[in-house]
């Protein structure tokens, strides 16, 4: 059994979101329940995130970008991303609990962590927000860890919305590969097969779109059959996740048909992939038993495996 840490605070809570918005607070809460509420809850090595620096930050997003956020107030980024008033610093400690997590597995204190953060990150542009996420938390922790030593990373996104943050941050350059699976045609409308990556950065990018009703044969096959053996040939030094559970069939953001049984198997063959440090970032998940039940899953098998 490998150590496993679970990250969390309760700042994350005080990002406050319209009525209307489906990223809420309570989808943390009831994470928080339904680990409470499990045997899981006691084994895992509880762990509070850091504030990331705005010189941390600045691994992956302009400057100018920071000093906009930073100087925001309250209101909308873009349609649907939202800051509030205690937003700036939720976003500061989720991109910081994906660093605390990098810097414990270096530190051979865990060997794989769920970082439960909000507001989510996959979709923030090194140069602005989207799709309600203000950082991109993977990508300001994959920069860090290579900062401190891991050298190749390779950042999984199994969320439902392509990552598109993620992926230009990284397009042209080598030593991060980005792979995701995700519903096509759906938001943001990146993410095609033919985008493998740019330059030097050429064939380290690889997305596999899913159609609308896509379940878990259509998943497994992927994870099972392609992902570990680009794991495999690219020998990565540590693994990030993007965990969106937004693939889940009770979704209503999506068209994916994932059941539990469907969600395990993923999580299972991402971790019997490597025996690299393995870090999840929560993304998205909008149904919040199904969202529960995917994390108390996902923890299980990080556990058990």
């Amino acid at each position: 059994m490998h150590n496993a840490g679970f990250i969390y605070d309760d700042i994350f809570l005080k990002h406050e979101t319209p009525q209307w918005h489906p990223e809420t607070k309570e989808r943390l809460t009831y994470i928080l329940n339904a680990l409470k509420n499990s045997d899981l809850w006691n084994k895992l090595i509880h762990i509070k995130p850091r504030k990331a620096t705005y010189e941390d930050i600045a691994l992956a997003h302009t400057n100018s970008y920071i000093e906009k956020i930073k100087n925001f107030g309250v209101g909308y980024l873009d349609g649907d991303t939202f800051m509030s008033e205690n937003s700036l610093e939720a976003a500061l400690y989720a991109a910081g609990a994906v660093i605390e997590a990098v810097d414990r597995c270096k530190s051979n204190e865990i060997h794989r962590a769920f970082c439960a953060v909000r507001p989510p990150g996959h979709h923030a542009e090194a140069d602005r927000a989207m799709g309600f996420c203000i950082f991109n938390n993977v990508a300001v922790g994959a920069r860090y860890a290579q900062k401190i030593g891991y050298k190749r990373v390779f950042i999984i996104d199994f969320d439902v919305h392509h990552g598109n943050g993620t992926q230009h941050i990284f397009e042209e350059d080598d030593t991060v590969f980005y792979f995701s699976t995700h519903q096509y045609p759906h938001y943001p409308g990146t993410g095609k097969e033919s985008e493998k990556g740019i330059g030097k950065g050429e064939g380290f990018t690889y997305n596999v779109t899913m159609r609308a009703g896509s379940g878990d044969k259509d998943y497994l096959h992927v994870y099972h059959d392609i992902l570990p053996g680009l794991i495999k040939n690219f020998k990565p030094d540590i693994v990030l996740v993007s965990a969106g559970y937004d693939i889940r069939r009770e979704d209503p953001l999506s068209s994916i048909r994932i059941s539990n049984e469907g969600m395990r198997g993923i999580v299972h063959n991402i971790l019997t992939s490597t025996d690299r440090p393995v870090v999840f970032a929560l993304e998205g998940g909008y149904d919040l038993e199904a969202l529960s039940e995917s994390v108390r899953i996902t923890i299980e098998e990080m556990l058990s495996i």
